[in-house]
């Protein structure tokens, strides 16, 4: 099992204490395109095929419910 699988398995396993930037990593490396925030905003956008995922980053942890949505996402795409 490789350092992303586990980490994507540690994701799955506890949704509460998942970073910005390990969920960031693990969309990104099943394909998602981000598009970063301009204007302020504090909102990535990750774009998949017709799938479209909007996270706001915060510190220390992203919110139960975006981390829910992107797994809920991973599994319908088969990841």
């Amino acid at each position: 099992m490789t350092k992303k699988e586990k980490l994507l398995e540690k994701i799955r396993n506890n949704p509460k204490t998942v970073r910005f930037g390990e969920l960031d990593l693990v969309l990104r490396d099943v394909g998602f395109e981000c598009r970063q925030p301009s204007g302020g905003s504090s909102h990535y956008t990750y774009i998949i095929k017709d799938k479209t995922l909007t996270v706001p980053f915060k510190r220390p942890y992203v919110k139960v419910i975006y981390v829910k949505m992107a797994i809920k996402i991973l599994d319908e795409l088969g990841i």
